[in-house]
């Protein structure tokens, strides 16, 4: 269970350097200015999105034999990081405006957002793999958090001091090592 937690924190807190929703958090935090209700958006909002995420890879898992599970879980595994290198742009639009507050925005902007990003993919994977769909959830939203609180809370201050480049080559190359290790058979229970 302790892997598991680990795991998803550390593979989420470095894919989402650079993602979309980073992006997201970045616009949300400089229009309007108030870090602890956008924090906690995040956090509900990754908590649900990723709550849904890792019970589909647990029906995943409930669905394949073992065999299939270690192919399906390494491959995907080497699949997203080869999507790590794709850098991640927000498209036009995602402006909220409304009569809503900024926790409210934050948590269906944020939700919608990741539905069908790559931490959410790594998610469904990570519960497959893991079978620990706590654990998982928990560590996939703690890393979300480490890597957009800080984010919310510099926004202006640090966000052209991050090589973005060479985070997404980290995340890639992390991503490829556990799809491997999991078609080698380790880390698939």
């Amino acid at each position: 269970m302790t892997t598991a937690f680990l795991m998803s924190t550390l593979i989420v807190a470095i894919a989402e350097v650079g993602d979309k929703t980073q992006l997201l958090s970045l616009l949300l935090a400089t229009r309007f200015r108030k870090p602890l209700p956008i924090v906690a958006g995040i956090a509900l909002a990754t908590l649900a999105n990723h709550a849904l995420a890792a019970l589909a890879g647990e029906w995943v898992r409930a669905q394949l034999g073992a065999e299939t599970l270690r192919w399906t879980v390494g491959l995907s595994m080497i699949a997203i990081g080869a999507w790590a290198l794709k850098p991640d742009r927000l498209k036009d639009g995602y402006e909220q405006r409304g009569r809503w507050g900024v926790f409210a925005i934050t948590c269906v902007a944020f939700f919608l957002v990741e539905i069908g990003d790559k931490t959410q993919i790594a998610t469904v994977v990570l519960a497959a793999q893991y079978h620990a769909l706590a654990a998982v959830v928990l560590g996939t939203t703690t890393g979300m958090l480490l890597a957009n609180a800080p984010v919310v809370v510099f926004a202006h201050r640090f966000a052209d001091r991050i090589p973005l480049k060479w985070v997404r080559l980290a995340a890639a190359a992390l991503f490829a090592a556990l799809g491997a290790l999991a078609l080698a058979g380790v880390g698939v229970a």
